[in-house]
């Protein structure tokens, strides 16, 4: 089994929030990609508001995606709640709660660019 977990908050301590701030459209999706292969693996926010994302996100540690922000096409869950690109890049984990699946990722594990040639 692979442990690759960053420090809870890690990602508060990136350029993201700035660079979320910073947009000319602060409330459009993000598209968030694997840092190995350029795949598409979430955006968010989807069925709810940039700050909802960012404040569960911040609630938990890490960013938190839903069911419907994840590419099913490229993520994968295994049965211990790990969360895997297609191309075996450690995500993060599913941690359920009340409002259904929630994917912690960690950041720099979609940080990467889009890969233009998929």
């Amino acid at each position: 089994k692979r442990h690759h977990n960053l420090c809870t908050g890690y990602w508060t301590s990136t350029e993201f929030l700035k660079f979320v701030k910073d947009r000319e459209d602060p409330e459009a999706p993000i598209n968030f990609y694997d840092s190995n292969t350029g795949k598409l693996l979430f955006t968010a926010p989807v069925g709810r508001t940039m700050q909802e994302f960012l404040m569960e996100s911040s609630s938990h540690g890490w960013p938190s995606f839903r069911d419907e922000e994840c590419n099913w096409e490229y993520v994968r869950c295994l049965k211990d709640g790990e969360c895997i690109s297609t191309a075996g890049t450690h995500l993060g984990h599913n941690i359920p709660d009340k409002s259904g699946n929630r994917y912690c990722i960690n950041l720099v594990s979609v940080a990467g660019q889009e890969n233009k040639e998929s």
